[in-house]
């Protein structure tokens, strides 16, 4: 009688286990060059981009609540850029790939989506193994742009992107 008790239990919190909160997309892109990495320590609330001639990605940057990262790569010309509502996060990014990061797509848990580059080269798709995870931070490769991207999912506290609106 115990034992089919403590099976019980067992089975019962087996699950009710979540997939982990955090996972990693590997990177994608040639790699070479310099390593960079942009991580804040709240929610992202903005993305910037940069694109070579309507080419390739030059340059990313991330605002997490009011402070924006340091730039990954390059400013050339007017940046492209999003600003996330309250209660919006970055929940896959797409592009294209050879030698540098050709283009990038960021969607958001709200169907918007901010594009840059242009379409050539080998498609790849992110996404966080776990659907209540968000983009936190990515990392990769600069050498006259960027050259890889890798993205790396998790979890954030409360709801809110403190962006002052």
């Amino acid at each position: 009688m115990h034992y089919l008790v403590l099976i019980s239990l067992l089975a019962a919190s087996v699950l009710a286990y979540d997939q982990p909160e955090y996972s990693y997309s590997p990177a994608v892109g040639s790699g070479s060059g310099n390593a960079y990495s942009i991580q804040g320590e709240s929610r992202i609330t903005a993305v910037r981009m940069w694109e070579l001639n309507n080419n390739r990605i030059y340059g990313i940057q991330f605002r997490y609540g009011f402070t924006w990262s340091a730039v990954a790569g390059y400013k050339s010309g007017l940046p492209i850029e999003i600003e996330l509502f309250d209660d919006e996060a970055i929940t896959g990014i797409s592009g294209k790939h050879s030698h540098y990061i050709y283009s990038l797509v960021f969607t958001t848990n709200m169907g918007r989506m901010l594009t840059a580059g242009q379409p050539s080269g080998t498609s790849f798709n992110m996404y966080p193994t776990n659907p209540k995870a968000e983009l936190r931070f990515i990392s990769g490769r600069i050498h006259s742009g960027l050259t890889s991207i890798g993205a790396h999912w998790g979890g954030v506290g409360p709801s809110s992107n403190n962006t002052g609106n």
